[in-house]
């Protein structure tokens, strides 16, 4: 058989294949509108979107994938089936930290898939606003970053808003220098958001030393900045410059090449157990001697992991703090129960935003 003749047969069984394929989607998702006719039969403000089902479904294909697709890919491709067939019971609007080609669009659409709507807001504070309108079903914020540490502000907006906290998404983050000029040697101002300022330090030390670096509220916006002037530069991921049509003087310019940035998912549902859950708490101890140690006793006497606390100042004296932490474990499991029971008792604020499933993609 002719070299033509084998690649024939082989594009052929591509083709049968590929047919079987779009009959067994389209087959799921007209499952996925049976699923939302019981659920709207049932009346009472159905739930359309369970992020521990997600979980569950997106850890199943991951374990039971044999390659030679890896596991990552395999569950990004059945995360955008699921948001395919989600878009058919019940669209989602989602609110993010904008404008368009934000990093905080870019992990919106790895964790909902890309047949959401998203909305662009202008601040963390008016996502948190969207939501609880009820303009949008969710929002995504940005909460923490491996290389310069906690956003302050989405902590600080947790002290009086009662959404909770659906899930989480980590996102790699690699910053690109983009600009209409022709070169390095043309930039004189370097824009961009303070922490993607601070993660590229040394690079802009290096290579742009006498340029001029101006914070803006996103890279985002900082790409439309450069846009208008040939003589700056923006510090923002490709997609920005995809929109913006700039071009890539540097790829990859962060100082750290692990940097990470954890963003999450808030919505007014509480979610259910998943199996590998995590929780995120806002405590605050009582004015005595030993008053964390009292606080943090219980999770340890009851076997409860805490994988994170960060600490700020709680507006209600000077000197006084709120602690906000995360623990391995979901508020309706039996130890975390205990566990927080005990909590409550030695806290003098207590506050539990929400348990959510841990990141799978």
């Amino acid at each position: 058989m002719t070299e033509e003749n084998k690649l024939r047969v082989i594009r052929e069984r591509i083709d049968s294949i590929d047919a079987q394929i779009q009959d067994l989607l389209n087959a799921r998702a007209e499952a996925a509108r049976e699923v939302a006719n019981i659920k709207q039969a049932a009346g009472d403000d159905p739930v359309f979107y369970r992020p521990e089902r997600e979980a569950q479904v997106l850890r199943l294909v991951k374990s039971r994938n044999q390659g030679p697709l890896g596991d990552e890919e395999m569950a990004r491709l059945f995360r955008e089936i699921m948001s395919a067939c989600l878009a058919l019971e019940y669209p989602l609007r989602v609110a993010f930290l904008g404008p368009e080609g934000t990093f905080t669009q870019a992990a919106a659409l790895k964790h909902f898939g890309h047949s959401i709507t998203t909305l662009p807001v202008s601040a963390i504070s008016d996502v948190f606003q969207e939501v609880e309108a009820g303009n949008c079903q969710y929002g995504v914020v940005p909460v923490e970053n491996s290389t310069e540490g906690v956003i302050s502000h989405t902590l600080d907006m947790f002290f009086n808003s009662s959404l909770q906290i659906c899930g989480e998404v980590t996102l790699r983050i690699h910053h690109n220098l983009l600009s209409m000029g022709p070169g390095l040697e043309s930039v004189k101002r370097v824009y961009s958001h303070q922490q993607s300022l601070a993660q590229c330090r040394g690079w802009l030390d290096r290579h742009l030393p006498h340029a001029e670096r101006i914070p803006v509220g996103s890279n985002a916006e900082a790409a439309k900045l450069a846009k208008e002037d040939t003589d700056s530069a923006a510090i923002a991921g490709e997609t920005a410059g995809e929109i913006y049509q700039l071009a890539v003087l540097a790829h990859n310019i962060e100082d750290e090449q692990g940097n990470t940035t954890r963003f999450l998912i808030i919505g007014k549902q509480m979610v259910p157990p998943s199996g590998d859950d995590k929780t995120s708490l806002l405590i605050s101890t009582k004015n005595e001697a030993g008053g964390l140690h009292k606080l943090l006793e219980p999770l340890a006497a009851h076997g409860v992991s805490m994988t994170r606390i960060e600490s700020r100042p709680s507006r209600r004296g000077m000197w006084d703090y709120v602690f906000f932490i995360d623990i391995d474990g979901h508020r309706e499991e039996a130890k975390v129960v205990r566990a927080l029971t005990a909590l409550e008792k030695a806290a003098g604020m207590y506050k539990i935003l929400g348990s959510y499933p841990k990141a799978v993609l």
